[in-house]
């Protein structure tokens, strides 16, 4: 004699989970890559790097100028007031304006640029926008962009922050 044994319906089978759950898998972590990437811009702090590698002869004599002019700067902030105060070796600076530029180290949209009118005796003032916080690198330029200062430093600072022409800042 015969007997039937009853057999589970498809979706009790083991094998059949045992063998789709690899391929379920693989499609869905796919469709989620596939959202992810489709949702994040591509930001690239810098997107011509051929032109940025001829030019840094010109930013190696910039940082040389500032070092032979004796540059150094003192910033002070003031809720989103910056005071700035500049000296050459020969005394206070005398431009009409400088320029800072702030870049965030990984996000390009939030680079800023502030610029500094003279107050007269070497002593400039500046007003964010909006609030800064955290690590950021600064690059300080005259008017006539033959000099800069360089560096790196977390903002705001609680105390004076000294930019010098050696890339460091203090505060």
């Amino acid at each position: 004699m015969k007997q039937e044994v009853p057999v589970a319906p498809w979706y009790r089978q083991p094998w059949f989970w045992f063998l789709t759950i690899a391929p379920l898998s693989a499609i869905t972590f796919s469709m989620f890559m596939l959202v992810v990437a489709s949702n994040m811009d591509d930001t690239m702090v810098t997107d011509d790097y051929s032109k940025e590698g001829r030019g840094i002869n010109l930013e190696i004599a910039r940082d040389q100028a500032a070092k032979d002019m004796g540059l150094s700067a003192d910033m002070v902030f003031e809720d989103r007031s910056i005071l700035l105060n500049v000296n050459t070796q020969e005394g206070p600076a005398d431009f009409p304006y400088v320029v800072l530029n702030l870049f965030h180290p990984t996000l390009s949209q939030k680079d800023r640029t502030i610029q500094f009118r003279s107050d007269g005796n070497g002593h400039y003032t500046g007003t964010m926008l909006q609030d800064i916080d955290g690590r950021w690198y600064y690059d300080l330029r005259g008017p006539d962009n033959q000099w800069r200062l360089k560096g790196e430093a977390w903002l705001p600072a609680k105390a004076n922050l000294h930019m010098g022409p050696e890339g460091s800042a203090q505060g």
